[in-house]
């Protein structure tokens, strides 16, 4: 009794400080300021930048989620945490929906327009239930979570649980040409954001969460149909704010073997490069024809060098082995980071490549060149819209 007579007191001194000062009373009860939940190299590269924009005396205080459901973040987290950038660096063994059988039933649909409606939401809420035993931390204790992708399984909890965050783009420019939330959910796309905005009943990522704040994009001139919830926050105004230190920092980070990076990146002096980005395209055999299609395409122009998507799994060591190749786990934006780098011509299918600093020229494939190598509407996506 006297325990619980102790505790009242204290909710009683709370709020009455609440009334006096205005301060909110679980504001000053959260105890952690920031919190990033990332799914890719390019997001913890975009979590160093944020937090790097911030004053001397707040850096180190955020800790930093690496989710290994689409990626294999290997020896990362302990190069993160000798950086000291970040307060703790957290394992999320994040579970795609395949992962519960009972979903698939829900995932199927039912018959017409309602009962679809009525398996949506019923998956909706049991995969937060399912997924809540494999999330390691307790989001609120942090003030500001930010979610790289809450199209993943973090969006589905954190919206089923009530907690507030904000949503970040998976990748530069990714709605430009794939508007995932109006792809997925195309035909009634308005009731369908209604019911996830408004009442919550169902999950619709990238804005459209009833528990997402905002969500932070490089250039919102470039989405066709933006939502309001979507603020801009160039990538470019993050990286030219960096100092040498901060530079050499992220270096650290995300480059596993310097030695060889330098090696690679000078050897070859004057010599016109031209480097290709691979994009997990295709099945695998196309895949290839497409990249060898691409060589062919450029080789006369300059010394091919091949940089592998991070979840391009085609062996082009052991395929292109001819060509020197860049490690796949290293963010494509660590080479602007090496001075008196350059490429006469950098080339990508899918990947956004505009106003590269270590490119000379640059040349974006897109659906046009697709076209020759899978049926138009699996990459057209937007024009289905």
């Amino acid at each position: 009794m006297q325990s619980f007579l102790a505790m009242k007191n204290v909710r009683a001194n709370l709020f009455a400080l609440y009334r006096q000062t205005g301060v909110n009373v679980k504001e000053i009860q959260k105890k952690w300021p920031r919190i990033y939940v990332c799914h890719t190299y390019y997001h913890v590269y975009i979590a160093f930048l944020k937090e790097l924009k911030l004053p001397k005396e707040q850096q180190g205080s955020a800790a930093l989620v690496l989710s290994s459901m689409s990626n294999d973040f290997e020896e990362l987290k302990s190069r993160v945490e000798a950086t000291g950038l970040f307060r703790e660096v957290i394992e999320f063994d994040e579970k795609r929906e395949d992962f519960f059988p009972e979903l698939a039933r829900w995932r199927k649909g039912g018959g017409g327009f309602l009962g679809n409606l009525y398996c949506r939401i019923r998956f909706t809420r049991r995969y937060a239930e399912l997924e809540a035993p494999y999330v390691p931390v307790d989001f609120r204790e942090y003030e500001d979570i930010y979610v790289f992708c809450d199209s993943d399984p973090i969006g589905y909890y954190l919206n089923q649980n009530r907690i507030y965050y904000h949503a970040v783009e998976d990748g530069l420019n990714c709605l430009k040409n794939f508007d995932a939330a109006r792809y997925d959910n195309r035909g009634h796309f308005k009731l369908k954001a209604f019911l996830s905005r408004k009442l919550n009943l169902i999950f619709v990522q990238n804005g459209y969460g009833k528990y997402c704040l905002d969500m932070e994009v490089n250039d919102i001139s470039a989405i066709r149909y933006p939502c309001p919830r979507y603020i801009e926050a160039p990538r470019k105004e993050l990286v030219d704010r960096l100092t040498e230190e901060d530079r050499e920092l992220i270096l650290r980070a995300f480059i596993r073997d310097m030695e060889e990076l330098e090696k690679q990146l000078y050897e070859s002096g004057d010599e016109d490069k031209i480097l290709i980005l691979t994009d997990p395209l295709c099945t695998l055999d196309v895949r290839e024809r497409i990249f060898r299609d691409i060589i062919k395409m450029y080789e006369p122009e300059g010394k091919i060098f091949l940089k592998p998507h991070p979840r391009d799994v085609l062996d082009y060591r052991k395929l292109f082995s001819e060509y020197p190749q860049f490690d796949a786990k290293v963010p494509m934006e660590m080479l602007q980071f090496f001075p008196g780098v350059r490429f006469r011509k950098v080339v990508g299918v899918f990947t956004e490549i505009k106003d590269l600093p270590f490119a000379d020229e640059t040349v974006f494939l897109g659906a046009d060149f697709m076209d020759a190598y899978e049926d138009p509407l699996v990459h057209r996506q937007n024009e289905q819209i």
